[in-house]
C-alpha cells in the first residue's frame, strides 16, 4: 500500500493523517464523535506518505486494534459497544434533560441517540477469542 510521493503531498499526508488521528482519539472518549472512520482514513493517509508511521498505527497500543480488526472484517468487542452505548445515552440524555430547552430538540437528541446506538449494534460483535 505505500508508495513514495513527492515531499509536500507526503507532508500533506502525514499532516492530514495526524489531525484524523487526533479526532479518532478524541471520538473513544466521545460517543458523538465516530473514532473507526478517523482512524481509517489516518491509517490511509500514513500509507501512502510513510511505511514507518504507517506500521506505527497499526502497532500502537490504543489505535492499532481498532484498525486491524475493522480491516480483517471482526467487529466491535462487546465492551466497546456497551460503553459507547451508556455514554451516548448519559451524555445525550443529559442534553435533552438539562441543556437543550426546547421539545423538538429534546425529541432530536433522543432520535439521534436510538439511531446512532442502532448504527452502533449492526456492526459485527467481535468475540473474545477472535482477538487473540
Amino acid at each position: 500500500m505505500y508508495n513514495r510521493p513527492n515531499r509536500a503531498v507526503g507532508l500533506l499526508l502525514k499532516i492530514m493523517g495526524t489531525l484524523s488521528l487526533i479526532i479518532g482519539g478524541v471520538g473513544i472518549i466521545l460517543p458523538l464523535l465516530p473514532t473507526t472512520p478517523f482512524l481509517l482514513l489516518a491509517a490511509v493517509c500514513y500509507a501512502r506518505s510513510s511505511e514507518r508511521w504507517y506500521r506505527w498505527l497499526l502497532t500502537n497500543r490504543w489505535f492499532g486494534e481498532y484498525i486491524r480488526n475493522w480491516h480483517e472484517g471482526r467487529g466491535i468487542p462487546m465492551k466497546t459497544k456497551a460503553l459507547s452505548i451508556l455514554f451516548l445515552i448519559l451524555t445525550m440524555g443529559y442534553s435533552a434533560a438539562v441543556v437543550v430547552p426546547f421539545f423538538i430538540g429534546k425529541v432530536g437528541l433522543i432520535l439521534i441517540a436510538i439511531c446512532v446506538s442502532m448504527h452502533i449494534l449492526s456492526f459485527p460483535t467481535l468475540e473474545p477469542d477472535a482477538g487473540a
